[in-house]
């Protein structure tokens, strides 16, 4: 396993050093090379896509949340602002340690077993897995591809997840200490990988198959991870994204005791979570998975799949800050979005849509905020922003998944979906966020999708309108 991490560590550094085309260059970009060539050539963050890499596509959508089980229902619940937030029923919350008492959680009528080839495979299986098997079935059906008619060599999983198997790590925990026997699936239960494998041995995927783990930029990361291997040509398809099922009492109670989590409208859930808005007092969880299939351009035409979009661009980079407070200014996030445009033939102009991180706490929200306005410049007035965790909730390392969706839809529909219960402007947040109602426009040439993570990881996924 060491060796394997290793081999893919390495893969992932030599793909970083390709060389690649200079387009599409931001205006903090090119403030940026011109000081690290003032400086001696100083090590920049800056990656670009080798010229005349396979074109990547989007062709289905897998979400799994409490706002909307499927592309149509969940993309229509973010275009009408219909909140999943409510009081947490899958535990106690009493107790004086949960000072918020609400979050986002996938509805009672889901039943894993209905996702499983087998349903007895549901019950050695984490809640985190169940919904990345859901996911990835629900995103296989719409992109109305079979694996098994596929080379099954060639078709790839990378699923990220902060926390992994939470509930079976906690509810064996307290077998163990009680000198109760523990379920010999405890270890596969737990492990963060788990949820990548099983989707593989579901689906039958015999391409690269690994788990991501970035915290909050880990579904974003899977997906750039995946994009990439279509584009080296190793692969015809990847299922990607992310999944989390973190609403349980640790994981609960440590957000809490960290005060990052909104208490001020525990008798008011659909009001907890207020993105970019100058009354935000912190995030509400979320649960629940976002999976996308990318098809190589050719894969995709032969079999006459629907494109919603075609993926094009990704970065990665780190604070080297804190732990869980992002660099001032955002200069990490922004050197990841900068990293996403180079050499994607975007220019930044044409990017119209962002959805943004916008986890509702003081310091992502001015942070990312800053960031933007830095790569953009002058065009940071004129996008559409917007963070749908207003009705999802945070859905930690799921969140780049279901949000790479909202943007797949906004280019396919062109409409964007609003950021809800944005009432009282913040002078530090002074960008377009999109508030209350959705914007319907002629086309939506390009958008992008951030994420940042507790050890000061950023990602950036960039897709744009798809054109033959």
């Amino acid at each position: 396993a060491d060796n394997m991490s290793f081999s893919r560590g390495l893969a992932a550094a030599l793909a970083l050093l390709a060389p690649a085309p200079t387009d599409a260059f931001t205006p903090r970009t090119a403030a940026r090379v011109s000081q690290v060539s003032r400086r001696g050539g100083r090590c920049g963050a800056i990656r670009m896509v080798a010229s005349g890499s396979t074109r990547v596509v989007v062709t289905g959508l897998g979400p799994v949340n409490g706002v909307g089980m499927g592309q149509e229902e969940f993309f229509d619940g973010l275009l009408h602002g219909k909140s999943s937030l409510g009081d947490i029923t899958r535990f106690d919350v009493a107790p004086d340690i949960f000072t918020c008492k609400i979050g986002s959680q996938v509805t009672d009528d889901f039943v894993a077993a209905d996702y499983f080839t087998n349903p007895k495979s549901a019950k050695s299986n984490d809640r985190y897995t169940h919904f990345a098997v859901a996911a990835a079935r629900l995103a296989l059906d719409d992109a109305k591809l079979e694996v098994e008619s596929c080379d099954q060599t060639r078709v790839g999983v990378v699923i990220g997840s902060a926390f992994g198997g939470m509930e079976t790590y906690e509810t064996q925990t307290l077998k163990a200490h009680n000198g109760k026997k523990v379920s010999p699936f405890t270890i596969p239960a737990l492990l963060g990988n788990t949820a990548a494998g099983i989707v593989g041995i579901e689906f039958g995927c015999k391409g690269p198959n690994f788990g991501t783990v970035s915290a909050c930029a880990s579904a974003t990361h899977s997906m750039g991870s995946a994009m990439e291997f279509i584009q080296k040509g190793d692969c015809d398809v990847m299922i990607a994204g992310g999944t989390e099922a973190a609403i349980t009492p640790t994981s609960f109670a440590g957000f809490c005791s960290m005060k990052a989590m909104c208490t001020q409208h525990n008798d008011s859930p659909t009001l907890g979570s207020r993105p970019f808005d100058a009354d935000r007092c912190g995030f509400v969880m979320g649960e629940g998975a976002g999976v996308v299939v990318l098809e190589s351009l050719d894969h995709a035409l032969k079999r006459g799949a629907h494109i919603y979009c075609e993926a094009v661009g990704y970065g990665a980079s780190c604070d080297a800050h804190h732990i869980t407070t992002p660099a001032p200014e955002g200069e990490g996030l922004g050197r990841s979005i900068e990293m996403a445009l180079k050499g994607s033939g975007v220019d930044h102009t044409e990017v119209d849509y962002i959805n943004a991180h916008g986890t509702s706490t003081a310091y992502n929200d001015k942070f990312e905020t800053m960031a933007i306005k830095g790569v953009f410049g002058d065009h940071a007035n004129d996008l559409y922003i917007s963070s749908t965790k207003g009705v999802t909730g945070h859905t930690l390392g799921a969140a780049g998944g279901l949000e790479a969706i909202a943007c797949a839809k906004a280019i396919d529909t062109s409409k964007i979906p609003p950021t809800v219960n944005y009432n009282t402007p913040d002078p530090e947040c002074d960008l377009n966020y999109t508030p209350n109602k959705l914007i319907e426009l002629p086309t939506v040439r390009a958008a992008l999708s951030t994420n940042l993570g507790f050890g000061g990881h950023n990602a950036a996924i960039l897709f744009k309108k798809f054109e033959p």
